[in-house]
């Protein structure tokens, strides 16, 4: 039987050098040592920012913006953690940071250039819990610092940005619905003041109750004086004067009861007159109540949007500042390649121990 190179690993072991096992493992190993020395040198920092997009509700300012009516987040029902990212992954955003870093300058490239190279050499990730992470690995751990360092200020600015614009124009509405409210509040009180004029009563709620009050005063009266009748009728005749001034009494008091009692909405202090003016009053005092309440809300509103542009910039939170990872950073291209040539020699040194055998020809 005779050795026969059929399989990848035997046309590789019997290649040129390769077939002198001394000088293939020489090759072997210095290629070995190269790419674990390539791998382990230049040196790389890596370079991180850890954030995560926050609300007021969370710093503690609930109570006092919720007083204002400034607790409702501008980006409403958006997932806070989507919105930063796509934020921090725009190329409004990297050219800031092009900017604060004078990336240009620094690479010897163009705009257009300088964002393709943060596009491709910055990961931003969400981890769990909401957090966000600007990572970046560079032989410069300084310049690693700065970027990623940029790359939190830029997505804290835009979005505080984008907070004070939606503020603006909540602004501008709130504005326009104080001016109305305050013009509606004004017609209320006059419409209210006015009725006061007419009807000659500072306070008509109460001046109408106190009509309403004479009904069972009078009856008690009238009552009050047909007993003092029924005591002097047991005295005297009804020619007495006393007898006749009680009746006179009496007679008058009852004339005053039937008067208030009196439905017509003309009669003065009349049950009618009571009714039409307190429906009158009760309908005016509601619509200043109502004008006057819509009125001290949107005032109360407008206040909020002043605290919310204080907040604006209140909208993210740093964990970690950008800093270097004190681990060891490998490049990763070269350790695999250190890795591929490891297990070639290895395979190699496995076949040349174990050669296939050549099948026997038939006679």
């Amino acid at each position: 039987m005779s050795r026969r190179h059929r399989s990848l690993i035997g046309v590789v072991a019997g290649f040129g050098p390769f077939a002198r096992p001394g000088l293939r493992r020489a090759i072997l190993g210095g290629a070995f040592i190269i790419a674990v020395l390539l791998a382990l040198f230049p040196e790389k920092h890596r370079a991180a920012v850890t954030l995560t997009p926050t609300d007021p509700a969370s710093l503690g300012l609930s109570g006092t913006l919720g007083q204002l009516g400034a607790v409702q987040s501008v980006f409403g029902n958006q997932a806070a953690v989507e919105v930063s990212l796509r934020i921090a992954r725009s190329d409004y955003v990297r050219s800031k940071v092009a900017d604060r870093v004078k990336l240009d300058d620094y690479l010897g490239k163009q705009r257009v250039d300088t964002l393709r190279w943060l596009d491709r050499k910055v990961d931003v990730h969400a981890l769990r819990g909401g957090i966000i992470e600007f990572e970046l690995t560079l032989p410069d751990g300084a310049l690693a610092r700065r970027v990623v360092d940029a790359y939190a200020s830029a997505v804290r600015e835009q979005l505080a940005t984008i907070s004070r614009t939606q503020t603006a124009y909540k602004r501008d509405i709130l504005l326009d619905l104080v001016e109305q409210s305050s013009k509606r509040l004004s017609k209320a009180q006059e419409a209210y003041d006015t009725f006061r004029l007419r009807t000659r009563y500072s306070s008509p709620q109460a001046a109408i109750l106190a009509v309403g009050d004479r009904v069972p005063k009078l009856e008690d009266e009238i009552k009050s004086k047909r007993i003092q009748l029924a005591a002097a009728r047991q005295f005297y005749t009804d020619d007495n004067m006393n007898v006749r001034q009680v009746l006179a009494e009496i007679d008058a008091l009852q004339q005053q009861l039937a008067k208030i009692r009196s439905i017509a909405p003309g009669d003065d202090n009349s049950v009618g007159r009571v009714v039409r003016e307190s429906t009158e009053v009760d309908r005016l005092r509601r619509d200043l109540d109502l004008a006057q309440a819509l009125y001290d809300n949107y005032k109360r509103y407008l206040q909020g949007t002043s605290v919310e542009d204080l907040t604006s910039t209140a909208n993210v939170r740093i964990l970690e500042p950008a800093y270097i990872d004190s681990e060891r950073q490998y490049n990763l291209p070269f350790v695999v390649l250190a890795v591929l040539i490891l297990l070639l020699a290895g395979a190699i040194e496995f076949y040349e121990l174990r050669p296939p055998l050549e099948p026997e020809k038939k006679a």
